[in-house]
């Protein structure tokens, strides 16, 4: 009789319910139909007894839980990164703006008084008014500009600087103080008044308060009356009340305007320099008026300092657009037309904002090569899972095939079963990276940073979450999923795709790869070679262009497929002389190693990409690494640097051996440098002036440092002594001194001797070697001369190697002077780390690489797991013909290994390859050195293969692979044999 519907394995009665039966067996036995499957008396077909899905979850709940567990990480990895990195780019934008100095941050709005009297602008420049027309001006900035309010200031203030006519005000030189008259609002919240009384006063009658420091560097007391001078000639009196102490002297109130709370000695430069006092008369609002009548040329002004807690990284564009608008565009209009008069925006506000994008735009794509070598790395991973699934069922699958299922009933259900454990888990992935992957500050201001104050009902936080937006993690999670769920129904699909017996061996040893499989790998070898070059010409900071972050991925696949090609060839050439050893464990390993399945690329391809991404990161964060070293060291010159804060300070006498005595100093280097020395040309007066610093050394202890640090070099003979100097040579002007120059200056003097004219003497000077760098010197332009032929002799630095204690040091030289700073090494490098954008990207590359090595863990013993019934079953049956654990042990080590080992050694090739490769496209010097460009005066910061990164990695899998390998036969060596004698043969 006819087969029931029900019985057919691709036709599921209900929802995702699996034919009757027991076990994994379509119903029925031969094609006989059982009694469950009868019709009813209704004529229905009856329901099945368990659903597909439930069953094959409970029949291998160790297998399910282990996909959860890997689609788990993965999609968390997946779905954090992308919020990982929107939360640096936001901290290094709201860094970049709260680190600024005050005066480059601010936005200050200035408008010049006309000509008048105090008494016409009493009314306009009232307190009152001053402060509505100040919120005024703020409500009219343009979003996402926000201001805090505690730091705003707004008041009148003298441009040019009015000349203290009193004869009791201290005069240096004999030249009398300068003051700058200010009325700034909110004095009273940012200082606290010490002596006196606070000012009060009116346009006709100025009162004024100073600070401490002003108040003792200028011998001012309440009290006191300073006259400056007036418009007409005649003298305005301001009577200071008051001395205050600035609440927050570093905050933007105080910091914007240094000299409103400490004065300082000008210099006036002539035939000789002289200095003279500059100084603050903090006048209280009511006074504001009274600077019309002074010689001053008033001017009122409005300073907002810019809050940064709601900015992300998403606003750089729209932040950007609003300060040129403010600086010159629109919104000047409106402000201008506010303020009622001639108005100007002063800000560095938008410098910040471009440096910031540049960083972001220079890192973010040597970022992106790590992204897609790890996302790579979990692909292939999550292939590899899908493939052993597939092997552990194959024979499920044919029969079930053998029995009619339909190709699409098999897919439909094996999709059920992966997307029961893969979607939730990406769910609950989605949801940890939300949880813990928090933006800055706890997410505060996100609807803000989304869309400003003017957002209608939130629309502008569409799609964000916490203040990060949560489209890019659902995709990168989804796709987790998508690829978890995919991978298994499509393997079976295409393996399965017609009924079939059992075939015959699938060897590495014996597959011969298809006409499509070489159009696959020619077609990636294109795609490759393309990648590669266009790294090379065009760098990684090609904006969009995704194939060229991947070279380095392509690099390792292309690395892999020919691994796989070349993968018989030394079996072969081991098979023959492992005929000849005594025992059957090495022939037999290696005839084991040649039957594995030569679908064994994967893990293989996992393997390479796996060590090639660690590779590249390793050698990344290895050339970041060499580049702050070496920045650093260029810029104190040795372990530690000690000189005076002024130029031109002379070592004191003694403080030489104190330092040679200080603990873990090893060699010392003094130097005598002068800036500034005006240089001749060989062209003679056409040539355009130039000057460069002028460094004395002493040859045989500058030689030695040269050589420690690598920069510069020279033999000591080349700076010979001339045997003429100190103030016995002044008169000889015409001796020649042996040089060093940087190339720039050798260029300019030319081969003759020139004459130098400088305060350490005059003399003519032949260069006589050229070097691009030295150590006592950051700049790129120097001219080095022995010491001892100079004529006013006096060192005024000294460059210190050895591990020091900065401690012990900083303490030696304060002990002897205060006018000596000692600069670290160490705390130079540290200084070039403060960026988020830095720290976020090695972040980034660290995860990559730890993940890496996590994924090719699982490689490992994923490829291991594939086959090891097959392989217990082989000890089980050896081990009936005399074979002992050790040797069973030494068996499954030995098979293991050469795809280990030739897994290591084309990781190690193709990152040691991709690195020269792809150096050409990738400079490192803003990931390694964006916070202090000026400073590092290095050539750059190339990519170069770090060994380290190489054959660590490499060793580690290899190690990995014989201890899983060892471990298994272990195992299996504890278990009886009894089932896997019986279970029969399992080919």
């Amino acid at each position: 009789m006819p087969r029931p519907r029900s019985s057919r394995p691709d036709q599921p009665s209900g929802s995702g319910d699996r034919p009757s039966g027991s076990g994994n067996r379509p119903s029925g036995s031969g094609g006989r139909s059982s009694a469950h499957d009868a019709p009813s008396p209704s004529g229905r077909t009856p329901r099945a007894v368990a659903p597909w899905v439930r069953t094959r979850l409970r029949t291998a709940p160790r297998a399910a839980a282990a996909l959860a567990l890997l689609v788990l990480v993965t999609a968390y990895l997946a779905a954090a990164l992308p919020r990982a990195v929107d939360r640096y780019e936001t901290e290094g934008l709201r860094h970049g703006i709260v680190s600024a100095a005050p005066r480059d941050s601010v936005l200050e709005l200035t408008s010049p008084l006309p000509v008048a009297t105090p008494s016409q602008y009493a009314e306009v420049l009232s307190p009152d008014a001053l402060r509505k027309r100040s919120d005024e001006l703020r409500a009219l900035l343009p979003d996402p500009i926000r201001t805090d309010p505690a730091q705003t200031a707004h008041g009148v203030r003298t441009v040019a600087r009015l000349e203290g006519l009193d004869p009791w005000l201290p005069r240096p030189d004999g030249i009398s103080p300068q003051f700058v008259l200010s009325s700034p609002s909110g004095l009273d919240r940012h200082a606290t008044l010490r002596q006196g009384r606070p000012a009060a006063g009116g346009p006709l009658r100025p009162e004024a308060v100073v600070t401490a420091k002003t108040a003792e560097a200028l011998r001012l007391k309440p009290g006191a009356v300073v006259h400056v001078p007036s418009r007409n000639g005649e003298r305005v009196a301001v009577t200071v009340t008051g001395i205050v102490e600035p609440h927050a002297p570093d905050a933007p109130y105080w910091a914007v305007e240094p000299l409103l709370r400490t004065p300082s000695l000008a210099p006036l430069v002539g035939d000789e320099v002289k200095y003279f006092w500059q100084a603050a008369l903090l006048l209280s609002p009511d006074s504001a008026a009274s600077l019309l009548a002074t010689a001053g040329e008033p001017e009122v002004f409005f300073r907002y300092a810019p809050t940064a807690d709601h900015l992300t990284a998403r606003d750089t564009d729209r932040l950007s657009a609003a300060l040129h608008s403010v600086g010159g565009g629109p919104d000047l209009v409106k402000l201008t037309r506010a303020v009622g008069g001639n108005a100007t925006v002063t800000t560095g506000l938008d410098e910040i904002v471009d440096a910031y994008r540049s960083m972001r735009d220079a890192i973010d794509p040597v970022v992106a090569v790590a992204v897609f070598g790890i996302g790579a790395v979990a692909a292939v991973v999550l292939a590899m899972t899908g493939g052993l699934f597939v092997a552990r069922r194959d024979a499920e699958l044919a029969l079930l095939r053998s029995r009619g299922a339909s190709l699409t009933g098999i897919g439909l259900r094996l999709l059920g079963e992966t997307s029961a454990v893969a979607v939730p888990a990406a769910a609950l992935a989605l949801g940890l990276a939300v949880a813990t992957v928090r933006p800055p500050g706890g997410g505060s201001g996100a609807a803000g940073a989304a869309g400003g104050p003017g957002a209608a009902d939130g629309a502008g936080a569409v799609g964000v979450l916490g203040g990060i937006p949560l489209g890019p993690s659902l995709l990168a999670a989804s796709a987790v999923a998508l690829v978890a769920m995919l991978v298994l129904p499509l393997r079976a699909v295409v393996l399965h795709r017609r009924p079939r017996l059992h075939g015959g061996r699938d060897d590495l040893l014996t597959a011969r790869p298809s006409r499509r499989r070489t159009v696959l790998e020619l077609t990636l070898l294109v795609l490759a070679v393309g990648a590669v070059v266009s790294l090379r010409l065009r760098g990684a900071g090609d904006s969009g262009d995704h194939l060229v972050s991947a070279a380095p991925v392509l690099v390792g696949l292309i690395a892999a497929m020919v691994l796989v090609r070349i993968y018989p060839l030394p079996l072969r050439w081991l098979g023959r002389p492992a005929r000849r050893l005594r025992g059957a464990v090495g022939p037999l390993a290696l005839a084991r190693a040649g039957r594995s399945s030569s679908t064994g690329m994967l893990p293989l391809l996992a393997l390479v990409l796996a060590l090639t991404t660690a590779a590249f990161g390793g050698s990344v964060l290895a050339g970041v690494a060499d580049a702050r070293d070496r920045a650093a060291l260029l810029s104190t010159g040795g372990d530690a640097r000690i000189d005076g804060s002024v130029e031109w300070t002379p070592l004191p006498a003694g403080l030489t051996e104190t330092v040679r005595g200080t603990a873990g100093v090893r060699d010392l280097a003094a130097v005598q440098i002068e800036y500034g020395v005006a240089l001749p040309s060989h062209e003679g007066t056409i040539a355009r002036p130039m000057s460069a610093p002028l460094v004395g050394v002493e040859p045989a202890s500058y030689t030695r440092l040269a050589e420690r640090t690598g920069f510069g070099p020279f033999p000591a003979e080349l700076l010979a002594s001339t045997g003429k100097g100190g103030e016995a040579a002044t008169a000889d002007t015409g001796r020649v001194l042996p040089a060093i120059a940087s190339p720039s200056v050798a260029e300019r003097l030319g081969r003759e001797p020139l004459e130098i004219v400088a305060a350490a003497g005059t003399f003519r000077v032949k260069v006589v070697g050229v070097r691009a760098a030295t150590p006592a010197l950051p700049g790129e332009n120097f001219l080095l001369v022995n010491g001892a032929d100079l004529t006013r002799r006096a060192a005024t630095a000294l460059l210190v190697t050895g591990p020091v204690d900065g401690a012990a040091l900083r303490s030696a030289v304060t002990a002897r002077t205060d006018a000596f700073r000692v600069t670290l090494r160490n705390e130079e490098r540290a200084g070039y780390v403060d960026s988020p954008l830095q720290a976020g990207a090695e972040r980034i590359y660290l995860g990559a690489i730890g993940a890496g090595a996590g994924y090719a863990v699982v490689a490992v013993l994923l490829s291991l797991a594939q086959n090891a019934p097959e392989r217990s079953a082989l000890l089980a049956r050896l081990r009936t013909m005399g074979l002992t654990r050790r040797q069973g042990r030494r068996l499954l080590g030995l098979e293991a290994l050469p795809q280990a080992v030739l897994a290591a050694l084309g990781g190690v090739l193709a990152g040691w390859a991709a690195v020269p490769l792809l150096a050409p496209g990738v400079d490192l010097y803003r990931l390694a050195l964006a916070t202090a460009p000026g400073l590092a005066r290095i050539d750059g910061a190339p990519l170069r293969a770090d060994p380290w990164s190489l054959l660590v990695p490499a060793l580690a899998v290899v190690l990995l692979t014989a201890f899983a390998a060892a471990g298994q036969a272990w195992w299996a060596g504890r278990r009886g044999s009894i089932k896997e004698l019986r279970a029969g043969d399992a080919r």
